[in-house]
C-alpha cells in the first residue's frame, strides 16, 4: 500500500488542539470523570510499574494517570501542537515523561523494543490501515504484554475522511468491537472485553457503542 500524506491529518489536529481538553473525557478536569478513568487504567494495566506506550496521546490527560499510577510512560501523537501541550501538562505536575511527534499507526521503535502495555483509546477510527496498525503495534510488546484498546462505534464505517486532502478511513465512524477482535484475532489472544457506557467516563450519558479489548500477543504471530 502506498505511504499515506499524514499532513493534512496532523494539522487537523494541531488545529484542534486548543480546545481539545474542554470535553470532560479529554482533559479530565473534572474529578470524577478523572477518578473513573484512573480506576479503569488500574484494572486493565499491570499491578506492577510498567513501560507503558500511550499511542495517539493527545494532549496527555491519560499520560499523566498513567504516570501516577507509578507506570514509567511515554506519549507519542502526530500533533506537535498536541505533544507541545502534553509536556506541558506533565511537567507542571511533576512528571518528567518522554513525549514523540509521530505516526501513532507505524510508531518509531524497532519490533522488540519491548513495552509492557500499548494503550490507545479512541485512535483506530483515524488510521488509514487500522489492520496493519494492529499488526506493528502487537509486535512492540513483550511475550507476557497486553495490547488495551479503547474504542467504540458513534456512526457510519467506512471511506470518508475528516480532514480535506487526507486519505479514506475505512473505520471512519468508529468501528464495532466485533470488528476489532475480528481483526486481532489471527494476531493475538483477547483476553477481556466490556462494555465502556458508564456516563463517568464520558462526563455524560453515552447512546452509542463504547468498549475495551485488551489482547495479548500470539507467539507465532506473522
Amino acid at each position: 500500500m502506498p505511504e499515506a500524506d499524514l499532513t493534512p491529518i496532523a494539522a487537523h489536529w494541531d488545529a484542534c488542539a486548543a480546545s481539545f481538553d474542554d470535553e470532560p473525557d479529554h482533559g479530565l478536569r473534572d474529578p470524577g470523570v478523572r477518578a473513573s478513568w484512573t480506576r479503569r487504567l488500574a484494572e486493565w494495566l499491570p499491578g506492577e510499574p510498567s513501560d507503558i506506550l500511550d499511542l495517539g496521546c493527545g494532549t496527555g490527560s491519560l499520560t499523566l494517570l498513567l504516570a501516577r499510577l507509578g507506570h514509567r510512560p511515554i506519549g507519542l501523537d502526530l500533533s506537535p501542537r498536541m505533544i507541545g501541550l502534553a509536556r506541558r501538562k506533565l511537567s507542571a505536575a511533576g512528571h518528567a515523561v518522554p513525549f514523540l511527534v509521530g505516526d501513532a499507526a507505524d510508531p518509531p521503535f524497532t519490533p522488540g523494543a519491548s513495552f509492557d502495555v500499548l494503550l490507545v483509546r479512541h485512535l483506530l477510527w483515524t488510521l488509514p490501515a487500522p489492520h496493519e496498525a494492529l499488526r506493528r503495534w502487537l509486535r512492540l510488546l513483550r511475550p507476557d504484554g497486553r495490547l488495551v484498546l479503547v474504542e467504540g462505534r458513534w456512526g457510519t464505517s467506512g471511506g470518508d475522511a475528516y480532514a480535506p486532502g487526507s486519505p479514506a478511513l475505512p473505520w471512519y465512524g468508529g468501528a464495532t468491537a466485533a470488528q476489532v477482535i475480528d481483526a486481532l484475532r489471527p494476531l493475538a489472544r483477547v483476553t477481556h472485553h466490556a462494555e465502556l457506557t458508564d456516563p463517568s467516563l464520558w462526563g455524560r450519558p453515552v447512546h452509542d457503542e463504547r468498549y475495551v479489548v485488551i489482547a495479548t500477543p500470539k507467539p507465532d504471530a506473522a
